[in-house]
């Protein structure tokens, strides 16, 4: 049977969600494949929104209706039937998945005792260990402690086997304290404290469109998904615009009266120009719409911002919106986001993952990879520089960035424009350094150290300057004097627009005559590296063999073991041209240079991954049915085998990562997805950590 555990509280507005959230992830990494259970919904006749988002999260093809148990309705008077009904349930799940996440209730149907008391049972009846969620709110270190035993008395009375606990929104100063509190209690002192979580204010924040349904509004303008967008407190204009101004902060809710013509016009350039806070959305009461004349200057501003309308008067809003409170759904992305850094820094996984005992998967899935991938980053954190300030997908991958704690950001432009373009995308980069390429102490640096780099050609200082300020130049400047600990760039530029300044100036590995690239290929239970599928042409035997090692390299950076395959359509001595013996001499190159790398050529490819061909070509091979690291001859055969092998076969291709560089420098696609750039900003991230780069202030 699969291992699970059960997340659960003592009451309501725990935020139970953060932490089962976090669970996923820390279970995902562990584990090949993780189910969702949710042993009592609030009502069979809708979805359950933390259900779809831990799914969606989950990234299986686990249908909605296997992870739901019973509805509210059927556990009352007949809890032994529903218990019957979620046992059978969750066994089912458990045959088709290596661990379980159970999500207990959320307190929004009878007392809280006697639900706290149906999710012991429940617990105890499924056999799983529980981890206990504490809400400290606005409590004492006292209080807090008290709530925690009387939990774990009622999980124990029914038979419960309560392992952990994480306190949740708590305040930060307290932490020590509650951590000294539960040590010495005799009732909690042999249980896990696995993480006291701070308050995050994000959390509870209602969207946009929470904000719409709850007072009827209509919205008259702006993009509709940013309804998706958290408001974060209200503002009431209904005084003059410059004090309107003066108490705008970031990612507000303003409501105004919808007959105040002149206020609306205001909030819109205020949104929009970069030097005031970003708004969240702006709603107008007494149901008045805005003008002609207003509404075609807002057509022409090409709004996102939300504008909605109510019926209800300025008052009556002001009280209908405080009263709504936020909830976890998948379309919240800066929430989720926010619950999972949250959890990241200051829950102790290590612990968490020894009480609940998930063990290893041989298996790595590209969920898996993924979370690992993130995590490496997390734990030691380096500046990455973005050069391509001005491209809308870059920004929305640094707020994605900033929000989960990958990086430290750097990002490239003229300040002004960026912070109006994040305002008008809902972009928040407030936690990253801003730089203009002309800055002119920046340059006068640039320009004289590019010059000596390049003096050899003739390079001056006066043509230097007008070099560096290019974007590219100026990206790999910094990483070359120190700046920053890497660059991801290409979203908006060539290849060669990214790769030829590297070249010039940070340059290739003492013994790496070559720069290359491979694809982390990730199918369905293995990552494989393929190389190289994207920079050189048609490489000689030597250059070949460059690239192995290279490629070699880099899988270790990644946790790969390096069993290197040099592809060819022949196996081992069978075959003979110019082709399979430019892949044999690249082999024994490979062989003379780094006599330890376990490697394999020529073989073809099927011989290189599948043990049953692996038996009947090369038997006594320790690589051949286990490559991990795959060697194209060409850039026409390994571009076209990771396309066929990324679109047929499903799998998901990261890259191109370069390598052979002294400092890490990545090349986005022109046509890479917001999420590609997050990956990319990742494994430059971690190449940065294993060349052991230290990267400070511009």
């Amino acid at each position: 049977m699969a291992r699970s555990v059960f997340v659960t509280s003592a009451e309501g507005q725990a935020g139970k969600s953060t932490v089962a959230l976090g669970l996923l992830q820390l279970l995902a990494r562990e584990a090949r494949s993780v189910g969702i259970f949710r042993p009592v919904t609030t009502t069979l006749g809708e979805r359950d929104a933390i259900v779809e988002l831990m799914l969606a999260r989950a990234g299986g093809h686990q249908s909605y209706e296997s992870a739901i148990g019973v509805g509210y309705q059927e556990t009352h008077g007949n809890e032994e039937e529903s218990l019957t009904r979620i046992v059978e349930r969750f066994h089912a799940l458990s045959a088709d998945h290596d661990v379980v996440l159970v999500l207990g209730s959320d307190f929004r149907d009878v007392s809280a005792g006697a639900e706290a008391a149906f999710n012991a049972m429940i617990a105890a009846n499924l056999g799983t260990p529980v981890v206990l969620v504490v809400p400290a709110f606005a409590r004492s270190v006292k209080d807090i402690t008290t709530i925690a035993e009387i939990a774990i008395d009622g999980l124990h009375d029914h038979h419960a086997n309560p392992v952990a606990i994480v306190v949740n929104r708590a305040n930060s100063a307290d932490a020590d304290a509650i951590r000294d509190a539960f040590g010495a209690s005799p009732k909690l002192g042999e249980l896990t404290l696995a993480g006291v979580l701070p308050e995050n204010p994000l959390l509870d924040a209602p969207t946009v469109g929470d904000l719409l349904d709850a007072c009827h509004g209509v919205l008259v303008q702006g993009n509709p998904e940013w309804l998706h967008r958290e408001a974060q407190g209200f503002v009431i204009a209904a005084m003059s615009m410059p004090n309107v101004l003066t108490r705008l902060v970031d990612d507000v809710t303003v409501i105004a009266p919808g007959d105040r013509y002149d206020i609306l016009p205001g909030l819109v350039l205020a949104h929009q120009s970069g030097t005031f806070p970003a708004l969240s959305s702006i709603i107008l009461t007494g149901g008045y719409r805005p003008p002609a004349p207003v509404q075609q200057l807002l057509d022409g501003a090409r709004l996102d911002l939300p504008v909605i309308v109510t019926e209800l008067d300025t008052f009556a809003t002001a009280a209908q919106l405080s009263r709504v409170k936020g909830r976890m759904r998948p379309e919240a992305r800066a929430k989720v986001e926010a619950a999972l850094r949250n959890f990241a820094d200051h829950a102790d996984e290590s612990a968490l993952l020894e009480r609940i005992d998930v063990g290893d998967s041989a298996a790595v899935t590209p969920l898996m990879f993924g979370h690992r991938l993130m995590e490496r980053a997390r734990s030691q954190r380096k500046r990455i520089v973005l050069p391509e300030g001005d491209d809308p997908r870059v920004l929305q991958a640094a707020d994605a960035v900033l929000r989960r704690g990958i990086a430290d950001l750097t990002i490239v432009g003229d300040e002004t424009h960026i912070r109006s373009l994040a305002s008008s995308i809902g972009a928040d980069i407030s936690g990253a350094q801003l730089l203009s390429p002309n800055d002119p102490e920046l340059v006068h640096e640039f320009a004289t150290e590019y010059a000596k780099l390049r003096a050899h050609k003739g390079m001056t200082v006066e043509q230097a300057r007008e070099i560096v300020t290019d974007v590219s130049y100026f990206g790999t400047m910094m990483v070359h004097l120190g700046k920053a600990d890497g660059m991801v760039s290409g979203a908006a530029h060539t290849t060669a627009h990214t790769i030829k300044p590297a070249f010039e100036i940070i340059r290739t590995v003492p013994g790496t005559k070559v720069v290359s690239s491979v694809f982390l290929m990730c199918l369905a239970d293995e990552v494989l590296v393929y190389g190289d599928c994207a920079v050189n042409p048609d490489p000689t035997a030597e250059q070949l063999a460059d690239i192995a090692i290279s490629s070699a390299h880099t899988a270790r950076q990644f946790d790969i073991t390096a069993r290197v395959a040099m592809l060819s359509y022949s196996t081992g001595s069978s075959g003979h041209g110019a082709d399979v013996d430019k892949v044999r001499t690249a082999t024994e190159l490979v062989r003379e240079r780094d006599p330890q790398l376990l490697v394999e050529g020529p073989i073809q490819y099927d011989a290189a991954v599948e043990p049953s061909v692996a038996r009947s070509k090369m038997p006594d091979s320790p690589v051949a049915g286990r490559a991990t690291v795959l060697i194209f001859p060409d850039l026409n055969t390994g571009n076209n085998t990771y396309k066929a092998v990324q679109r047929s076969a499903g799998a998901i291709a990261i890259g191109p990562v370069l390598q052979g560089l002294n400092k890490p420098v990545n090349d986005l696609s022109r046509g890479a997805l917001v999420d590609d750039i997050i990956n990319t900003v990742a494994i430059t991230a971690i190449q940065a950590q294993s060349m052991g780069t230290t990267g400070g202030d511009a």
